[in-house]
């Protein structure tokens, strides 16, 4: 599990050490000196090699200023950028006595600041901290954005790219994309939640031996894969690893319930009962889903899947509707969306996009365009599970869960080439398998968010796929998990 903590947390956790004269600083420049430093000696060499820093006036700056001394003692040709007068004065004075050069920015101006940065073998982002709001400004955010401009530069970010908010993964304004952020006492949420997470790139950790309050978001690893995903025990049989009720498809759409129980069934639900169309009844359906009684009361389930392809079907609705005041686990997905009640209980897991979310809440009198889901996707994917009662999984490059007790999840194991017609069916389908064995609806939505981003990546191959081959790969994503499991 990997645990996540807001800016504010960790500062507070920083404040009896640093009163008791822990000089947490020191820590922190040795943990991003090394990382400069594998990533130089990756890359070719360390001694003769450049590396520019960005500074700000704040503890980024001088953990970036004290990383520069440890570098420049290595043999690396350090030159701090100063974005602001204001610098932290015995991190500058350490860092000129290691015989680092010096820019201002005031003095050297936007265009010859940014041709110097651009021309180090490795950039470090000082810029701003955690404790930052509102992005960069003047003629620091003038540099950056003529960096961005420039593009292909390794830039590592000190705790968290300058514009990331550390609580939530807002962004404000332009900021640069980093290959690495090392962060220090404890990874930031806002570094695994959207769209920070697209600047961060690979995140190290620097341990501060900091005392840290509950997490404020949990991203699932491949231990916690392996200790919670049902498996049968030798005495189980199809009924008691669950049954799943499905009411998917339409004349118009019926390959989403074609995806939808395919991912079902790969993910290894013991048994489907279906509800759609006749014409998919009569012979659409994979050989092993049942089909199930034309009434959502008269199937008996653990759980039910309703939405993919439902489209102006009447009947198809009504099922929806039905399983979805069942009290009974259910996973709620397009089509399904729009037929919510106001309220439901938490059992009810609802899977929109941001296009669906902002449709959702702006139904509940909270208008909502895509772009504002897509700017701010804890804050609105909060907000909908506070107005409808139920888990919601926003879909995306990252994948946030949050339940309506408040826990957050964040998943991110996929790839691009996810976005691709049917995924989120297939998606639906895997979360509705696990729903049907018993899993509280969080950890299912995080589970299933977890496998269904492997499966893509295994399907993929770094190249283009199909929903179908993500549903294909589910059940080697699992055999990998599994091996070596009696």
């Amino acid at each position: 599990m990997i645990s996540a903590y807001t800016g504010t947390a960790v500062q507070a956790a920083e404040k009896p050490l640093l009163e008791a004269g822990v000089d947490l600083m020191a820590r922190a420049a040795y943990g991003l000196a090394n990382a400069v430093l594998w990533r130089l000696r990756t890359s070719g060499r360390v001694y003769g090699s450049s590396v520019a820093l960005l500074i700000g006036p704040g503890n980024n700056g001088a953990d970036a200023l004290y990383a520069g001394e440890l570098l420049s003692r290595r043999g690396v040709r350090t030159t701090a950028v100063l974005g602001s007068e204001r610098v932290h004065g015995p991190a500058f004075a350490a860092f000129q006595a290691a015989g680092g050069t010096v820019v201002r920015l005031a003095e050297r101006g936007v265009r010859d600041s940014a041709s110097l940065v651009a021309q180090a073998d490795l950039v470090v982002d000082g810029l701003l901290g955690t404790g930052a709001r509102g992005g960069l400004r003047d003629a620091v955010a003038d540099l950056v954005a003529a960096l961005c401009e420039i593009g292909g530069l390794q830039v590592i970010a000190c705790d968290l790219p300058s514009g990331v908010n550390a609580d939530t993964g807002e962004v404000s304004g332009v900021v640069l994309s980093a290959i690495e952020t090392v962060t220090f006492g404890g990874i930031k949420a806002g570094l695994l939640l959207p769209p920070g997470e697209g600047f961060a790139g690979d995140i190290s950790y620097v341990d501060l031996d900091l005392s840290l309050p509950a997490a404020a978001l949990e991203r699932l690893d491949q231990d916690d894969l392996l200790r919670h995903w049902p498996r049968p025990g030798r005495s189980d049989h199809k009924y008691s690893r669950g049954v799943l009720g499905v009411v998917a498809g339409s004349t118009a759409y019926p390959g989403a319930a074609q995806l939808a129980l395919h991912g079902a069934l790969a993910a290894g639900t013991a048994m489907i009962r279906y509800l759609g169309p006749a014409t998919l009844r009569a012979g659409g359906l994979p050989p092993e889903v049942v089909p199930g009684a034309s009434t959502v009361a008269a199937n008996r389930v653990q759980a039910w899947l309703v939405g993919p392809g439902v489209s102006d079907d009447a009947e198809q609705e009504r099922r929806c509707l039905d399983a979805i005041n069942s009290g009974l686990p259910v996973l709620a997905d397009a089509g399904a969306l729009p037929l919510l009640p106001e309220r439901v209980g938490p059992q009810v897991v609802i899977t929109p996009h941001a296009g669906e979310l902002a449709a959702l809440l702006s139904r509940r009198g909270h208008p909502t365009v895509r772009a504002d889901v897509e700017r701010s996707a804890l804050e609105h994917a909060r907000l909908a599970a506070q107005l409808t009662g139920a888990t919601v999984l926003l879909k995306g490059a990252t994948i946030v869960v949050v339940s309506p007790q408040g826990e957050v999840h964040s998943q991110s194991e996929g790839t691009p080439w996810l976005a691709t017609a049917g995924s989120g069916d297939v998606l639906a389908g895997i979360l509705g398998a696990l729903l049907a064995a018993g899993v509280a609806p969080p950890l299912a939505a995080a589970m299933a968010a977890s496998v269904h981003g492997r499966a893509g990546v295994l399907a993929s191959g770094g190249g283009p796929m199909t929903a179908s081959g993500i549903a294909e790969a589910v059940p080697q994503v699992l055999r990998e998990l599994f091996e070596g499991i009696d």
